[in-house]
């Protein structure tokens, strides 16, 4: 059996995944990664993977979110939606401190799991996908820092600038193509790895969802003024959707757990920090309820040893 776990994007909603995460290892008392073969997250997922991946607890990430979440997130609100008129929301130099205080100069070649994670290269408009070495030819990525990584498919348009890499490559948030990135975890793992179908078993943590609410613009011929507040929530769901549809036809429709809890729209938000706690209590009752149906399927035995093809001391 190869377990997977994936992690959507979502900004400060990722303290709900973090809390799901840290409450199932408070059980357990062991760390949840070690039960994993192939991790991939995008944005706030992909933060969250590549520090379980380099062995932080889920407990430890979910202090990250608490202690630096208000001063990623910071400012003014009404300072903070003139400014998104024109300029993205937030400067990149918070989350850039947060990640170097808690990455400091690690790089994904440190990772003992599989990583994936997903962003978007803007001067060609092809995806871009950073993968540990667990294939020959990938040779250059596991040399790559985390943070670098982690703030390249974090940067969400008109949240946070293009993030440039050390190559110079423009790059922005993977939740662009894939912010459910579990279709994309199941095809790395029958497409690249060549792992059997029928031995996956993937866990896909969301980070809340809301019903589509698109009112008269079902049955009207509206133009831009009404369709260019709701179109990205519409193109997020359809992508979601599609994702997830990926993943149970390629590996099976009961082999696809979904944790995604739908709540009230408005109730929380890329960057709605007043809401931290809620998210937390949300995290910690939902791993409540999923329990017995995790450790079932997932939590039976730690994942085999990953020793990746290209190491950090070889040239």
């Amino acid at each position: 059996m190869r377990r997977i776990l994936t992690i959507d994007g979502g900004g400060i909603r990722g303290v709900f995944q973090a809390s799901f995460l840290a409450t199932i290892e408070d059980t357990i008392q062991d760390k949840i990664s070690n039960y994993f073969d192939l991790m991939v997250g995008t944005s706030t997922g992909g933060i969250i993977i590549l520090g379980l991946g380099i062995g932080f607890t889920a407990k430890e990430i979910l202090n990250f979110y608490l202690k630096s979440g208000p001063s990623i997130f910071c400012g003014n609100r009404m300072l903070r939606f003139l400014r998104h008129i024109g300029l993205s929301k937030y400067s990149s130099g918070a989350l850039k401190k947060a990640l170097e205080e808690q990455f400091g100069n690690r790089r994904l070649g440190e990772a003992t799991k599989r990583i994936v994670i997903p962003t978007l290269n803007l001067e060609t408009g092809e995806i871009y996908i950073y993968k540990t070495a667990h294939h020959e030819r990938l040779q250059r990525d596991y040399k790559e820092k985390i943070v670098d990584i982690a703030l390249a498919t974090a940067a969400a348009p008109t949240y946070f600038p293009t993030h440039r890499s050390a190559s110079g490559t423009p790059l922005i948030d993977g939740g662009i193509w894939a912010n459910n990135p579990v279709g994309l975890a199941v095809v790395e793992a029958i497409g690249v790895l060549k792992w059997p179908k029928e031995s996956l078993k993937v866990l896909s943590i969301g980070c809340t969802s809301v019903p589509i609410s698109i009112g008269l613009g079902r049955r009207l011929p509206f133009g831009i003024a009404y369709w260019a507040p709701r179109i990205v929530d519409v193109f997020m769901l359809a992508q979601s959707s599609a994702s997830i549809g990926t993943a149970q036809n390629l590996a099976g429709h009961k082999n696809v757990i979904r944790i995604d809890p739908t709540v009230s729209k408005g109730k929380f938000s890329i960057d709605l920090v007043e809401e931290i706690a809620s998210l937390q209590g949300l995290g910690h009752s939902e791993a409540r309820k999923a329990l017995p149906l995790v450790r079932e399927i997932f939590l039976t035995s730690h994942a085999e040893k990953f020793t990746p093809i290209w190491k950090l001391d070889e040239t």
